[in-house]
């Protein structure tokens, strides 16, 4: 397949826009023509005084000739993986090649997609990790509680903290109200933690019951998101092996629900609705 290279000083070009409960994406297909956005491009893009959206992704092709995504955080830095923008891929690439089975090469792994109905996916992020050199944590620890201290809004101090990779770096705090908890002021702090070289999302969790979970994420290289896929995913796999809840688990977010299933392997998948695929254009 011939690539067409753009690389002037004014783009123009299409894209498509969708969201998985709120947490946006502008997305790019690179397949038959190269885009080529400087990391300001990128974070232009993701503004919200501009498109805006939390992640931008690329869809492209790999040697096999197979659809690999990349993902980019709205400071322009590459992450490793993105739950809901995945699912929201696989509903576009299944209206293009008429398939209800979706699988797509991400840097974490090869992800398979099942679209459920019209607009709900379900997606396999794959198995999680706990060690603390695949985290990666700076020195061997308990990644069951790293014993990092946050304070609520009455200047409570809380000690916890689990570390859990799902493709990108994650610590969730179970707390007895995350209400009680600033995100905001919280988040960009523990992203930075000395303990993760590479920076971390950060969850505030609350468990309701044994199949419900409440949560506030703060997103590595994005900030305050109104939902995460990758963070439901950790979130529902630190209660699960931690004995706090089930297999099956729903994760709460401000916007809605994602339902997270922990196969018996441990792979984790998660469920939940994306939106509509609007199709915009980009001038650069």
């Amino acid at each position: 397949m011939s690539t067409n290279k753009i690389n002037i000083k004014y783009m123009e070009f299409n894209a498509f826009k969708m969201d998985g409960l709120g947490n946006d994406f502008v997305i790019i297909d690179q397949r038959v023509k190269t885009i080529n956005l400087s990391k300001e491009n990128i974070v232009k893009i993701c503004s919200r005084d501009f498109i805006g959206c939390d992640q931008l992704i690329y869809i492209n092709k790999n040697k096999d000739n197979k659809d690999k995504l990349i993902f980019y955080n709205s400071d322009g830095s590459i992450s490793g993986a993105c739950g809901n923008g995945t699912r929201c891929v696989a509903k576009l690439l299944s209206k293009e090649y008429g398939k209800e089975e979706i699988n797509l090469e991400t840097s974490s792994g090869n992800l398979h997609s099942l679209i459920l109905k019209e607009n709900l996916v379900e997606t396999n992020i794959g198995i999680p990790s706990i060690e603390w050199d695949k985290i990666p944590l700076i020195k061997e620890m308990n990644t069951k509680n790293l014993n990092v201290t946050i304070n609520d809004i009455n200047g409570e101090k809380f000690s916890g903290g689990i570390a859990i990779n799902v493709g990108n770096p994650h610590i969730i705090f179970f707390v007895e109200n995350n209400e009680n908890y600033e995100i905001e002021n919280i988040g960009p702090a523990i992203e930075q933690h000395e303990y993760f070289p590479e920076k971390c999302n950060v969850t505030i969790a609350t468990i309701k019951n044994e199949n419900l979970i409440s949560v506030k994420v703060w997103e590595r290289g994005a900030g305050l998101t109104k939902a995460c896929g990758t963070a439901a995913c950790a979130t529902a796999y630190a209660g699960f092996i931690t004995k706090k809840v089930s297999n099956n688990v729903d994760i709460k977010f401000s916007t809605g629900i994602l339902s997270i299933r922990i196969g018996d392997d441990n792979s984790i998948l998660m469920k939940g609705p994306v939106s509509s695929i609007e199709e915009i254009k980009i001038k650069l």
